[in-house]
């Protein structure tokens, strides 16, 4: 059998990536039968590319307009990470009485974590978020209408935006699947990225809660700029000289 070109071993990379949510470099060298320095080559022309991001030893996919992962793929990786991010979000709630919530597994993280013991109405698209709180006596949930996406569990379109259009939103808690303090926050699907742009426009105060992988990574729409945050909270996978670095655009960067 012939050997790979390096497209091929590209392409063979990006799948792998996709179906696991990283790649290992020595794995991928011994799988692909290639030196670890032809691995690390390619790894660096898929990241210039936008398919991937390294890190230390290897790397994961970028989500972008033909690529998203899906709510249950999300709810396996760097869960006791969403979990510090989530409860580090819910205690910058303040006076909030009104706050939108996000769809995505962290913001569902956010949404269990918030404090039954107060009256609070929660607006989100997020099904999942909506079941979470369905239940908690002193929580009134509205739950935006319109078509629901198979992957995430959330309801987008023109429906879904026209409602969110009609209110005044205390505070905001926003996810992305990039942040960059060049193009601002991205999402791969113009309806998820219209559906959260008036989330912005409809709330006085937003948080950005995520993980460190979503940093430096661009997706296809963008729906905010990094200065409309007041508080940005992620893992301390993001360095300390580039929390500072997007705090620079106006927010407070938390890393927990």
């Amino acid at each position: 059998m012939p050997p790979m070109s390096a497209e091929e071993r590209q392409r063979e990379i990006v799948v792998a990536a996709r179906r696991s949510g990283s790649v290992d470099v020595a794995d991928l060298a011994a799988t692909l039968g290639v030196a670890k320095e032809t691995v690390r080559r390619d790894l660096r022309v898929l990241e210039s590319h936008g398919l991937l991001r390294r890190t230390h030893g290897g790397a994961y996919p970028v989500e972008s307009a033909g690529f998203e992962t899906t709510l249950a793929f999300r709810t396996t990786m760097h869960v006791p990470e969403k979990r510090r991010i989530a409860a580090a979000a819910v205690e910058h709630l303040g006076e909030a009485e009104t706050v939108f919530v996000d769809e995505g597994f962290t913001p569902q993280l956010i949404a269990e974590a918030l404090p039954r013991d107060r009256p609070l109405t929660v607006v989100t698209a997020s099904l999942a978020a909506a079941g979470a709180l369905a239940s908690a006596e002193e929580i009134t949930v509205l739950l935006l209408g319109g078509r629901v996406r198979g992957g995430t569990l959330a309801t987008v379109d023109h429906w879904t935006t026209k409602m969110l259009a009609g209110f005044v939103i205390d505070l905001a808690f926003i996810g992305a699947n990039g942040i960059s303090r060049e193009h601002g926050l991205t999402t791969p699907d113009p309806a998820v990225s219209e559906v959260k742009a008036q989330a912005v426009r409809a709330s006085r105060r937003r948080i950005f809660a995520g993980m460190h992988t979503k940093f430096g990574a661009v997706s296809f729409c963008r729906f905010a700029e990094v200065g409309d945050f007041e508080t940005i909270i992620t893992s301390t996978g993001v360095p300390a000289s580039e929390a500072h670095r997007y705090s620079l655009r106006g927010p407070q960067v938390i890393r927990v």
